[in-house]
């Protein structure tokens, strides 16, 4: 049995060069497993709180790292219960949620490595639940508005997601879709047109909300891939100033106009109501929760009570343990909402997202664009799962 005989941390950059962790934990072995923290910017106000990095720094130093020496990191119950008894309070911001995600994923990529399989493989044991018919569906992030980029769209993220039953071909219908648009938008906008946001889609001005969709349609018609592709939108509304009504047109408007067939938060977080009347109009697709639900199976309680969401995000740094995210996805198939795992718009090269979502047997997996290098470290790992499998 292997036990936990340090945990380290050290601070490191982030996609948005902003500051993050680096935890570390060595077991008894000498072996060393490594996982890093992302932020997301667009955050809901139910998410676990953050302290800043420096604290999250002296907490993992003097307070997680001594109470965890001897675990087995097997056991990843008792460590995440560890945690949040150390930490003491409902929303972790005792220790910090990105103190507490940090040493919990470690952990769980120290008993993975304690076993020699692959991090997915013992997610899907933590998790027991039955194996997926297949892989999650890749939403991938190709135009960038709201809080992650600075042009003058509303909505936060603009999604491709192909129709195709293996990842390899899901990575290279998406990489083919991605580099059409922006050929396109070279060509009809320019060279600056070609600038990324925070998720590496590109982040030009548009007309208005409702352009992107129209040139997404040509790029893809171009490539050869109309009919290979649904189209999706994070509306992430919390952040919008716009009337209830004026949103839910323009939803409408997109369903008719463009076969809108998965939306995220398309109100605000605490409008359980409104997307049950947005869920009763539209007869198939998603409609998915995620500043709505935050991984919080209190919030989901009250979305399932309302008949709000058929889908749900599913982040971990926005409940702060591995094992409390589980617990989540396990509610969620409860309630037979589709399972969508996604990363944050501040991330590292760290992969260990991309596990979870094969793990947990996910119905969807939001990674980004095929662009930047902590967005590709994803992709290029869903290949490699895809082989192991």
């Amino acid at each position: 049995m292997s036990k936990i005989a340090e945990t380290k941390v050290r601070k490191i950059l982030d996609s948005r060069g902003e500051w993050t962790l680096e935890v570390a934990v060595v077991t008894d072995s000498g072996l060393p497993a490594v996982v890093s923290v992302p932020r997301g910017k667009s955050r809901g106000k139910y998410e676990a709180a953050s302290v800043s990095v420096d604290e999250a720094v002296r907490n993992i130093e003097e307070v997680i790292a001594p109470a965890l020496k001897g675990f087995d990191p097997k056991d990843q119950q008792k460590i995440d219960r560890r945690l949040i008894e150390l930490d003491g309070t409902a929303n972790k911001s005792g220790l910090g949620g990105n103190a507490v995600l940090g040493v919990s994923l470690a952990c769980a990529r120290a008993a993975a490595v304690s076993q020699q399989i692959p991090v997915w493989r013992h997610i899907r044991e933590l998790i027991n639940l039955p194996a997926p018919t297949g892989p999650p569906r890749l939403f991938i992030n190709v135009i960038n508005g709201g809080l992650h980029a600075g042009n003058n769209l509303d909505f936060q993220e603009y999604l491709i997601i192909p129709k195709v039953s293996t990842m390899t071909e899901a990575v290279r219908l998406g990489d083919l879709a991605y580099i059409s648009l922006r050929d396109f938008l070279v060509e009809n906008f320019g060279k600056s047109a070609s600038l990324l946001g925070d998720e590496g889609g590109f982040a030009p001005e548009f007309r208005d909300n409702l352009e992107p969709f129209e040139i997404l349609e040509r790029s893809a018609a171009d490539a050869g891939l109309l009919g290979k592709l649904d189209f999706g939108l994070d509306a992430a509304a919390s952040n919008i100033q716009k009337d209830p009504e004026e949103l839910k047109s323009i939803y409408q408007e997109l369903r008719a106009r463009h076969n809108l067939w998965y939306l995220e938060d398309p109100f605000g977080e605490n409008e359980f109501d409104k997307f049950a009347d947005l869920l009763k109009d539209w007869p198939s697709g998603l409609i998915c929760g995620d500043d709505l639900t935050v991984t919080n199976v209190e919030r989901m309680k009250t979305a399932v009570e309302h008949h709000s969401i058929n889908s749900i995000i599913i982040k971990p740094n926005q409940i702060g343990t591995l094992t409390e995210t589980l617990t989540a996805v396990r509610q969620a198939r409860e309630y037979g909402w589709k399972v969508i795992v996604s990363h944050r718009s501040g991330e590292t090269d760290d992969d260990f997202i991309a596990d979870l979502a094969y793990g947990v047997g996910a119905d969807g997996f939001k990674l980004g664009a095929p662009a930047r290098g902590e967005r590709v470290a994803k992709f290029n790992r869903l290949l490699a799962i895809e082989q192991e499998l």
